[in-house]
This record gives structure tokens, sequence and C-alpha cells, in this order.
């Protein structure tokens, strides 16, 4: 017998009643930081609040079933829970509401985040993975309903994947212990109504992954009842059809009241067995919840709910219920209850000041230190009056922020333009914003030394005996290699699998390495970048595939709100490296020919978006990007697979670089910059160019996020005077964004002779036919013309009118 099985089996009545007692206590905790967290909000200390009230009994219960390695995948209702596992104190709890731009004090995400958003520390300060076997985990809640569904099906398939190679994967026990970890879900009621909850539902039953989803039901969404977001007003009832039976795959689905103590402990420990032991996802619905304070701060739910409503949450407050039950069954009297509840509402209350005083106690000492720099330039300034006038406001605020500071600091400077002591001050501004600044814009990209910038370049070697080959075969041999290497690796989408992707760019990868590391995936863009996400957060290194570009919308938003912010949202403590990858630019018609890049790069600041113009320049950025700890995505050529490159011989081991471009062709009239399938066409208008005495400069910007970081594009310009800039989105898409990095970012601007230009797409999708591409898309003979155009103006003689 294990000595846990023992320990429970010989459990004393004193032992029973004293975890009991433990679980009220952190309950009602719960409950008065939630009660007094509203007042702060509406009394201005903080600026929002969503609370966990009314959802604390059956959060106890889940703690109680969660284990060290396991992962929550939450919303922001689950603050009891992240007390119950030891995450999250009172103190740490307000310094989250109100903003505390400090990891020591606010360690869900430094202030970052509003209150309720919650999260553990996967790595260390410099960005190495902590061992999170030997801790319970939490990954970083976002606010949008249901966000955190997909990821939730990462987390839970990388114990699959553990378990299925154990023996080679992990073989220290840092992320897995033979994959008997949980990934538990929480959602409120109404959120399932979206369809990232029911896509995710539908893959992890197909996948049988061990996943716990609670559904918190308090019957609403916001104030719209549950009649209107669920059929039949029941999740559970409309999942029945998930319901596992003999021999098939599928859920197994309770249902409990989420006032009923006892149950729930039941309920959880039979749920996380199920899960645990025999990978079988289970769905539990938690029924009969109530939200004592309504949704969150910005109203009061008196204004929807019935009278009879109302009346029946105060009875069936899960709180109110518990006490109750522990009274009947002789656990504890009435009295003592009074008693500890009286404490424990003064322990929150003075853990409350605390938060409050380690948040603005360091303001005041820095409003302070300015004032006194005020005070001593006014003294010798002809603006006294007004200097005095300021820092007296500034004085005057009870409760000063650093916006208030820095306001004050900066309307004084400007009366101080003129005179020589204006050095003082500006130094003080740049010297505080340097100091402060990065509490509030720091490690939205990687900052340990597995970023993607410290990775050098090394270039394909190619002997006398290599030959010319389809460049799909490039991508599928390196990838072979990748696969080869590094046991960690798995890539999956829709066709990845069996038929070795749409392009036969994993070719027979899936017989040689297995379904779980070569994989299909069904038609679910969204749950796939979730498998990706999670996986990543468990130390695999995951490769999920979007079978197109266009079809990448789908996904893009779980790639901006979670993706894209997680390393920025935490403040650094976790990281997803997930490369996604794709492919587009050019091929049919609307949905097959997109090159939607200007919304991408605008969407998922945080990733890196890398557009190599063939497939060793792609295989080079996969290389480069699995020695680093960022998400990327890499956008293959459509057109690209059957074109011939040459094989290099050190597959697996040369590096593209990201964020350097490629000069692919000198010249001296005029420099076009430009990315992917476009640059061959961009290359036969070159040569056309050339026969009528234009000699351009060709530059591949390779990767858009980020771009040209040593300038390179500029120096051009030194040169050529000149700027072009050709793409295949929308007018003001991303060229727009590339004129603003060369022209802005390179004080470009500096070396035109001429006014920099562009040349993109049409403002509509791409029309279907090779007709519909010439007349959507730049075209040679566009090409050539625009760049005559442009020296018509420099030499109107030479280069006469066409039209």
């Amino acid at each position: 017998m294990s000595e846990k099985a023992k320990t429970k089996e010989t459990l004393t009545f004193e032992d029973f009643k004293k975890e009991v007692l433990n679980d009220y206590k952190i309950a009602r905790i719960s409950r008065e930081c939630s009660l007094l967290g509203r007042r702060e909000v509406l009394t201005g200390k903080a600026k929002f609040g969503i609370f966990g009230d009314g959802k604390e009994v059956p959060q106890l219960a889940m703690a109680k079933a969660f284990k060290n390695g396991d992962f929550r995948s939450g919303y922001y209702r689950d603050q009891t829970f992240m007390m119950a596992i030891g995450a999250l104190n009172i103190q740490q709890f307000f310094a989250g509401l109100y903003g505390h731009a400090d990891l020591n004090h606010d360690p869900m995400s430094g202030g970052r985040q509003m209150g309720g958003h919650f999260s553990t520390h996967s790595l260390d300060e410099n960005g190495n993975w902590k061992k999170l076997t030997e801790q319970k985990n939490s990954s970083a809640d976002i606010s949008p309903t249901a966000g955190q569904m997909p990821r939730l099906l990462g987390l839970a398939q990388a114990s699959k994947i553990y378990r299925e190679f154990s023996q080679t994967i992990d073989t220290e026990h840092k992320f897995s212990v033979e994959g008997n970890e949980v990934a538990w879900g929480t959602i409120g009621n109404a959120s399932t109504s979206e369809g990232l909850f029911f896509e995710t539902i539908n893959a992890a039953g197909v996948l049988q992954v061990p996943m716990v989803m609670s559904v918190w039901d308090d019957m609403y969404g916001i104030s719209v009842h549950a009649k209107y977001q669920t059929t039949k007003e029941s999740i559970s009832e409309i999942l029945k059809g998930f319901q596992k039976e003999e021999n098939t795959n599928g859920y197994e689905i309770f249902t409990v009241k989420g006032w009923d103590y006892p149950a729930l402990v039941d309920t959880y420990a039979r749920a996380s067995e199920i899960a645990r032991k025999n990978h079988i996802p289970v769905l539990i619905h938690v029924q009969e919840l109530t939200q004592p304070q309504g949704h969150s701060t910005s109203g009061s739910h008196e204004r929807y709910k019935s009278t009879d409503r109302l009346a029946w949450e105060t009875d069936f407050d899960c709180l109110t219920k518990m006490r109750q039950w522990i009274i009947e069954n002789g656990i504890a009297a009435t009295e003592d209850l009074d008693t500890l509840d009286a404490e424990l509402k003064k322990e929150v209350l003075e853990g409350k000041k605390a938060a409050w005083n380690a948040y603005l106690d360091p303001i005041k000492a820095e409003r302070e230190q300015l004032v006194a720099i005020l005070a001593n330039l006014a003294a010798g300034s002809s603006n006294k009056v007004f200097i005095e006038k300021y820092s007296n406001e500034l004085t005057a605020i009870k409760e000063p922020i650093r916006k208030d500071l820095l306001v004050a600091a900066r309307k004084v400077l400007r009366l101080l333009v003129h005179e020589a002591n204006k050095t003082i001050l500006s130094a003080w501004i740049k010297d505080y914003t340097a100091k402060i600044q990065p509490s509030f814009s720091s490690n939205l990209y990687s900052e340990s030394d597995k970023k993607i910038t410290s990775i050098a370049e090394v270039l394909p070697v190619y002997n006398d005996g290599n030959e010319e080959v389809d460049a799909r075969l490039i991508i599928r041999d390196n990838f072979d290699t990748i696969f080869k290497n590094r046991p960690e690796v798995l890539i999956f989408g829709e066709d990845s699998g069996n038929i070795g992707d749409v392009n036969q760019g994993l070719e027979g990868l899936q017989e040689k390495y297995g379904e779980s590391r070569v994989g299909d995936a069904g038609i679910r863009e969204a749950t796939i970048l979730g498998q990706g996400i999670g996986m990543a957060m468990r130390g695999l290194r995951p490769i999920a595939e979007i079978q197109y570009l266009d079809y990448l919308l789908y996904a893009i938003q779980i790639m901006s709100d979670d993706l894209a912010t997680l390393q920025y949202r935490t403040s650094g403590r976790q990281k997803a490296p997930l490369i996604v990858r794709t492919r587009g630019h050019r091929l049919e018609g609307i949905w097959h020919s997109g090159s939607p890049m200007g919304m991408i790069i605008n969407a998922i600041r945080g990733m890196h978006v890398l557009v190599p113009r063939n497939m060793t320049k792609a295989a080079g950025f996969y290389n480069t990007l699995l020695e680093t700890d960022e998400p990327a995505l890499v956008v293959e050529c459509l057109n690209g697979y059957r074109l011939k490159e040459k094989m290099p011989s050190n597959l697996g081991a040369f590096r593209t670089p990201v964020g350097v471009v490629e000069t692919i062709k000198e010249g001296n009239d005029l420099t076009i910059i430009s990315y992917g399938s476009t640059l061959r066409i961009i290359e036969q208008a070159a040569k056309e160019l050339m026969e009528i005495g234009i000699d351009v400069e060709i530059i591949d910007a390779q990767s858009l996020l980020p771009f040209d970081i040593n300038h390179d594009t500029v120096k051009s310009l030194q040169k050529t005077n000149r700027l072009l800039v050709i793409d295949e989105d929308v007018p003001g898409g991303a060229s727009a964004y590339l004129l603003q990095q060369i022209i802005e970012e390179q004080k470009g601007y500096k070396f035109l002779d001429s006014e920099p230009q562009t040349l993109t797409a049409k403002e509509h999708r791409p029309a279907y036919g090779t007709d519909g591409d010439y007349f959507s898309k730049p075209s040679v003979e566009d090409v050539v013309e625009k760049v005559y155009e442009m020296m018509h103006e420099v030499n109107p003689a030479k280069f006469p009118s066409l039209y």
C-alpha cells in the first residue's frame, strides 16, 4: 500500500475536521477578498474587479485532486483554487487588483493583467525551465471567453506524448513523470456557447487525453440567462452523445451540485483517477452555483435577476451551504465559525492594507524626489509661479500614480525649454522612464540567452555532387534529420501525417516516426494551434501546421491573444516556443492565394513572422527556431515546392538568420524590397529592366518580425536614393509596415531623392485563374512599369513616359 493511500485510509476524525476547516478557511478568505476587492474598485483604488465569489467550494474540491506536475487552463473566477494550491495569498491578490507592476508583489503578471487572471512561474528569472513536476502549475489566463480551451488540449496531450515516449524524452522528469499529469480546465456555463469550447471538447474526445473540464454553472452569462445560451439550458445534457461507452472513445460526464462539499470532493477524486490513470477526458458540470456580487464591478446583478432568484442565491450560496454542513456534522459550532469568520475578515483587511502600502509607498518616495527637484528649479526660474503650481498640485494628490509624476515633470520641462537648468529635469525624466518603462514593456520577446537574435547563421553546404531536386525534398529531408536528432519534436495538422502534407514536404515521415510525431489532425485550426501552445508550455517542441495561410484566420485570435502575449503577460515567466508552419501567397483563387501579412504582423507582435523565398531558406528557419525559445510563424511559398533547388549536404545544421535581409541582386538605380513568392517576379522584371538600361537592387526581407535588425536596407538607399516596396498584400498592408521601418526607424528618408513608393495587390481578394492572378497581384509588367515610372521622374529624356 502506498503511503498516500495509507494516510487516506487511517485519517482520524480530528484530522478530517482539521482538513475541512482549513478548506473552509481558504474559501472564507477568498470570499472576503472578493467582497473587499469590489469596494476597492468602487472607491477608486483599483480600476476593475472580476471575482470568484460563489465558486469557492468546487474549487476547493478541484484543488484537492490537483497534483504536482498538473496544469490548469482556466478563467478569471479561479482565485479560490489558486489560494488552495498555495499559489496566491491575500496580499498578492490585492497587488494584482491594484496593478502593482512588480513580480515580487504580483507574481501572476507583474501588474500587466487585471486582477483575476492567474498563472504560476514555469521559468526562473533567466528564462530557464523550472522542474514543473515538483510544483503545481497554472497556464496564464486570458480574458477572451473560451480562449483558454485550445491551450488546454495541448497541455493534456503533452502527458499522452510523454507517456508514449517516456524512455526517450524528458528522462529527468522535468516536465512529466511518465505522462501521469492531468490538465484541468475551467469555464463559465455561458462561455460553453463559444465555438472554441466545442472544438476543443471534440478534439479531446478524439485524442483521448487526460483532461478534466469543469463548467461553473450559475445560469447566467453576465446578464443573459442560460435559456439564451445553451440548448436545454444544460451543457451536460447536450454533450451526452460524448459519453464514453464500451469500445468507444469519448468522455466520462459527471454532474454535481456546486454547494455539496462532500459530493464535490468525491467527484473530483474520481475524475482525477480516470483521467490520470486511463487518459480519458472528463467533463464535470458543476450546477447550482451563484454569483453573489454579479458578474463584475461594472454593474449590479439586481438589475437582471428576479427577487426569487436573488433569494435562492442567498440560500444556496456554496459557502453558506458548506457552513451549514460543517455545523450539522459536528465539525465546528456556530460560535466557533463566527469567531473564525471575524478573524479571517480582519486578516484579509490587514493583507489589503499591506498590499496597498507596498504599492503606494515607492511612488510617494519617487514623488518626494521629483518635488525636491522642482523646488530647486523653480527657485532660479522665470516661471517659478507656474512650476510651483504644478509641484503643489502633484503634492496634493493623496494617492499618486506614476503617470501623475511624469505628467507634472513633462509639463514643467516645457516651461524650462529656454533655461539652462532644463537638463536636470530632462535627465530625471529620461532616467525615470528608463527605470519604469520595462515594468510595463519587457518580455514581449524572449530576453534569455536562447532569444532568436542570438542564433548565428550557418550557410548551406554544397558539394560538387549535390543535385538539383524538387524543393519539397529539401523540406522533407531536413525534417527527417530533425526528427531523427530531436525526439522532442513533433508535427501535426490537416493532411500532415498519412499523405505527408498536401505538398509532400513530410512524405514518408509518419511511417518512419509514427503517428504521434507526424500526425494528422481534424479540420480545426484553432485547436491545432492550441495543441502546439500547450505542448510547448510543457517542454516539447511542436510544429503546428495550418494547411494554407488563408486558413490561419481561424486561429489568428488564439495566436494573437494567447501565444503572442504569453511571455509578455507573465513578465517572462512562461513561454511556448511553438513553430507554426503554413504556406501561402500565390496559387489559385480567393482562399488559396491570400497574403494578409499586414493583418498578421499587427495581430501577433510577440511572435516572429518569417517569409522565406524558397525551401532552403524555410528549412534553415526551422533549424534556427529549434535552437531558440520563441514562437514563430513560417510562411512557405505555396507555388515553390516543385521548383528546382540544390540539395544541401548539411541538412538540419544550416540556419537562416532571423531579422537579417539578403541582397539577392545588386544595382545602382533603385532599391526594391519584397519577400516570398513575389521575389521571383521581381527577379524576372529586373532582367527586363536591364534591357532598357535600369539597374535595380533587390533585397529579400526574409523576416517581417523582426525586420532588418542590422539596418542593411538603408545602406542600399545610400547608394540608390530610391525605394520601391513590393507586396502581395492589400494597399497599406505589410508594405506600410515596411515603409515605416525603413523610412522612420532606419531614417531612410535622409537618403531619398524621390518619393518612396509601393506596389501591392488590389484591395479585393485575388480572383481565380491565371487571369485572376494577373489582374489581382503585381505582375512582371506591373513591376517593370512601376520602376520605369519612377525613373521617368529622374530622367524624362532618357525614360519618356510610356502612357
